[in-house]
């Protein structure tokens, strides 16, 4: 059961309270951070699952506890960045450019999907059905990881713009690259999250059938 895949998945389980934490607090170090941290989980999320397929280390409670870190590492990001875009203050303007704050319904949409996926999935074992990830699925969590990353650098660019007291061209070049690359990677995030739950209801649709009846 102590494989290196579970310790590594069960490190990210303990790892989500501390980095949803640590953007609330003043300041660029705690939010450079938790930037650390978010890539650091998201890479042992990569190597576990290729540590365990290339050993023959597969087991039941990998597989339970897995996706288990991944909805808690999605919501441990999301709930700083919803509250601190709905919030700037006259120094720090933390919103994203062109959607302004993160959006209810591109949040609902996010955890809605993974909630929403995990428990068709676990339906469909019941049957006797494995639902394997995607191709539009995968890609999904790579731009999903992508804007969650971003956006958590960005709020330490704000904080360093602000602490560093950094003017001039470069700085207002960086921070219209840094804004448009994670606006970008929202709205990627959200139209494949779309996609990826329309392709897999359309995919296993008479699973979907008889498990209604």
């Amino acid at each position: 059961m102590w494989t290196l895949p579970n310790i590594l998945t069960l490190a990210r389980i303990a790892l989500a309270p501390v980095i949803a934490l640590l953007p609330f607090i003043e300041g660029a170090t705690p939010k450079i951070i938790a930037f650390v941290v978010f890539l650091v989980a998201a890479f042992s999320d990569v190597i576990d699952g290729w540590y365990a397929r290339r050993y023959q280390v597969v087991t039941d409670l990998g597989k339970l506890l897995d996706p288990i870190a991944d909805k808690l590492m999605l919501v441990a990001m999301l709930v700083p960045i919803f509250w601190i875009t709905r919030h700037p203050t006259w120094l720090r303007d933390y919103r994203i450019p062109w959607w302004g704050s993160l959006p209810v319904w591109v949040a609902i949409l996010l955890v809605g999907r993974e909630i929403l996926i995990t428990v068709f999935r676990f339906q469909a074992r019941r049957h006797g059905v494995i639902i394997a990830a995607a191709g539009p699925g995968k890609l999904k969590a790579v731009f999903q990881n992508c804007f969650i990353g971003a956006t958590i650098a960005w709020f330490a660019w704000k904080d360093l713009i602000v602490e560093m007291r950094w003017t001039g061209q470069y700085r207002e070049l960086w921070d219209r690259f840094h804004g448009t690359f994670v606006a970008v990677t929202l709205g990627l995030a959200v139209v494949l999250t779309a996609y990826s739950l329309a392709v897999y209801l359309y995919r296993y649709r008479t699973l979907l059938r008889s498990a209604g009846r």
